[in-house]
């Protein structure tokens, strides 16, 4: 018997250190959620006929161009839509050339309608749009994470939000400079090469005045700043560009801060091996023309292409040590595949943060007092038991979620005390079984075993439930309504080691000191 107390002491003891030195010291290893640490909350939408009309566009850029290289004069080719491509004006004694042309780009991704004078309608099929439309969701989502990571967050929260399918739940906690962490997330981040035709010019009309003010189908006019032209900082040019851009920051392999050969802040990077393939080929047939580096739908520089270019680039302009190294973080975590709305932000002062866990605490320690005295009033000496149990009870606790690095939340706090309650119930439930057992003339050690026996499969079964329970909240469930379930389960688990070992155990040793067996319950 005493050899058998003996491992037992052992156990509880080795279980109450490890928990005492996972939890130590408690300011760094306890981790506090957005709602204690304060910090932001954020619901993005991604704009997914973002991600449609890129690919509608870049559809009918090709369409276009296999249709010239076939000689085919089309009078327009264009998007009506994120879903629809409309080509007019096809010859028709080139009609048959120009579907052939069409199926072998189109049939699997568009359906296509004839019109009356050689014109066509290109819809996309609904399962490539639904396809395309979660894509941009899980791109997004993975850009987000990777923006989130890089700027040093602890525990950020990155995770699908709402019923819709398209919408991202955001939060940091602990983050201090609110407008700066959105921007950075919001950011579209793509980076676009594309040759200038005309520009830079003060103004869009001035730009376009030999055009008759028309932008060609092809072209596009983006605003930028060129210092070099003799404009004041912060003043506004324009460029004329190609629309289509063969190379994007898809085809990046890394990108950083560095300084430009005036000692300014700028932004070098580098191209991965087909990025690097495409980027030659392209700057090879275009020296000595200009090339606008374009970031967000703005140019940043328009450099003279004085030869042939393989692996990588530089951008430069007006910025600040702390911008470069902002848009280098953007450019490295990739670009966004569609725009970012806010639905809902909720900023959550430290302050705040600090006086939920402060009443957080003293609920607590207010309830655990409760039952103490409550304990110690009905089951008198045996009392002592129980209150020990539940005290050890929120230390493993602790010390669980300290060691597996889970976040603490203010619905936690709530699973603190619901573990208190449960600690106590399981405790009522075996001293109320010893009372009975102790009604028979089987002495006070026999009672103690077959209470805790008899009671040990209702406990069991109870808590199972509850687990069942609290994996369907985690599994499920996002931001605090995780933290309770984590929480949770790590109460329910610890709670069966207290009650039912650790609270025999104590029995145990108080009876195995005493000649005479007695229990004051």
């Amino acid at each position: 018997m005493a050899k058998n107390l003996r491992w037992k002491v052992l156990t509880i003891i080795a279980v109450v250190v490890a928990a005492v030195l996972a939890v130590y010291p408690p300011e760094d290893r306890i981790k506090l959620g957005l709602d204690l640490r304060g910090g932001v909350h954020l619901v993005m939408r991604v704009q997914t006929d973002d991600a449609l009309v890129v690919e509608s566009e870049a559809t009918a850029e090709q369409l276009n161009e296999q249709a010239s290289l076939s000689g085919i004069g089309l009078a327009s080719v264009g998007t009506v839509s994120p879903t629809e491509i409309r080509v007019q004006g096809v010859p028709a004694e080139r009609d048959q050339e120009f579907r052939a042309i069409a199926d072998e780009l189109l049939q699997v991704s568009y359906s296509r309608e004839s019109e009356a004078g050689g014109g066509y309608t290109f819809r996309m099929e609904p399962g490539i749009e639904r396809q395309l439309r979660e894509e941009s969701v899980r791109q997004a989502l993975q850009t987000i994470e990777r923006r989130v990571n890089e700027l040093g967050v602890a525990e950020p929260i990155v995770a699908p939000h709402g019923v819709a399918g398209d919408q991202i739940l955001v939060q940091l906690p602990g983050v201090e400079d609110v407008a700066g962490a959105k921007e950075i997330i919001r950011s579209t981040g793509l980076l676009e090469l594309k040759l200038v035709e005309e520009g830079p010019a003060p103004s869009r009309e001035f730009l376009l005045q030999t055009r008759n003010g028309v932008v060609p189908a092809d072209m596009e006019v983006l605003s930028g700043a060129d210092e070099a032209l003799g404009a004041a900082p912060g003043s506004t040019v324009y460029y004329l560009v190609r629309r289509v851009a063969p190379v994007t920051g898809r085809d990046l392999r890394n990108a950083r801060p560095t300084l430009d050969e005036f000692n300014q802040p700028a932004i070098s990077f580098s191209f991965n091996r087909e990025g690097a393939r495409k980027f030659g080929s392209f700057t090879a047939a275009s020296i000595g023309r200009n090339l606008a580096i374009i970031m967000d739908s703005r140019v940043y520089s328009a450099p003279v292409i004085q030869s042939r270019i393989a692996d990588e680039g530089r951008i430069t302009g007006t910025f600040t040590q702390a911008e470069a190294s902002d848009l280098a973080l953007i450019l490295r975590s990739g670009a966004l595949p569609a725009s970012l709305t806010y639905l809902e932000e909720r900023t959550v002062g430290p302050t705040l943060g600090a006086d939920s866990v402060r009443a957080g605490l003293t609920a607590s320690v207010a309830g655990l007092t409760a039952v103490a005295f409550f304990m110690l009033a009905y089951y008198r000496l045996s009392g002592i038991n129980a209150v020990v149990a539940v005290g050890l009870n929120l230390l493993i606790l602790l010390g669980c979620m300290a060691y597996v690095g889970a976040v603490l939340t203010l619905p936690g706090i709530a699973g603190f005390i619901l573990t208190i309650g449960m600690g106590v119930d399981s405790n009522v439930l075996i001293f109320e079984r010893i009372k009975e057992e102790m009604k028979s003339t089987r002495g006070v050690r026999a009672a103690v075993a077959s209470g805790f026996d008899r009671v040990f499969l209702t406990i069991l079964d109870t808590h199972i439930a509850s687990l069942i329970a609290a994996g369907f909240l985690f599994q499920f469930g996002s931001g605090p309504i995780k933290g309770f379930a984590t929480t949770l389960f790590f109460g329910l688990v610890s709670n069966v080691f207290t009650a039912v070992f650790v609270s025999r155990t104590l029995f145990e040793a108080v009876l195995t000191r005493r000649r005479e067996a007695s229990l004051s319950i």
